[in-house]
């Protein structure tokens, strides 16, 4: 079970994510780390819990609005970064495999629908794509009404056809909301569409969760807010592999 630290970045800063009302997240707070610092957080992070994968996701390169690009950077020398930063096309990804990211986010939010995923997936053969299936309220999230109006299931299938391998299902109405991953929704995944692997995304309050995950069949698990309030502890983390 990877378990996989999460950075959401807004102006340069890490903030705490609540639901995915982006508006109103502020910079994080932390028991494990000093300040919102986003190298800081991740430093703190990978200290304490020994763990060498990042997710990061720029929130204002998502909404259009420029990113930072070297905070990225920066934070692809601490750790594995995979980073989701709005990209869908082959210079955006190349762009951030350039900065040091090991791995780039689709995200269905952005995405404008799964020909876009294949045609990334044919011009970019080796590229180090990670779908993630966005929802709210276990609705998809895209600007493709074909995605948008489509059970979750049946978006990952598609998806899975353009040459998607490893999917986030990454629920933003249960980010930070302390209500508990999806884990019947990544049962039901796993058995629809077994030949993609699955990341939990959303909701993670402790250990038990996570092993709940791994049993309805992902592979791992962002959390963020578990982490930094205390709730799971590093000795919690060694016995799932």
């Amino acid at each position: 079970m990877r378990v996989i630290p999460v950075i959401d970045l807004k102006r340069g800063v890490a903030v705490h994510a609540v639901r995915g009302e982006r508006e109103r997240y502020r910079p994080l707070r932390s028991r494990i780390a000093a300040g919102s610092d986003p190298v800081d957080v991740a430093r703190a992070v990978r200290d304490r819990f020994r763990l060498d994968e990042l997710y990061v996701a720029d929130l204002d390169a998502i909404a259009g609005d420029g990113g930072s690009p070297a905070v990225v950077a920066a934070l692809a020398r601490e750790a594995r970064v995979m980073v989701d930063a709005g990209a869908t096309d082959p210079d955006a990804v190349a762009a951030l495999l350039g900065l040091g990211a090991a791995g780039v986010v689709i995200g269905t939010e952005s995405l404008p629908g799964a020909g876009a995923f294949a045609r990334l997936r044919a011009e970019l053969s080796d590229a180090p794509l990670v779908l993630s299936l966005d929802l709210r309220g276990g609705r998809v999230l895209s600007p493709d009404p074909a995605l948008a109006d489509a059970a979750p299931a049946t978006a990952l299938a598609r998806l899975a056809d353009a040459g998607a391998r490893e999917a986030i299902v990454l629920d933003l109405a249960r980010v930070g909301s302390g209500e508990g991953p999806d884990v019947a929704l990544v049962e039901a995944l796993r058995a629809a569409v077994p030949g993609v692997d699955l990341l939990a995304g959303g909701g993670v309050r402790d250990a038990a969760d996570l092993r709940a995950l791994a049993g309805a069949g992902a592979v791992g698990a962002l959390v963020a807010t578990a982490l930094h309030g205390g709730a799971i502890a590093p000795d919690e983390l060694a016995g799932l592999g």
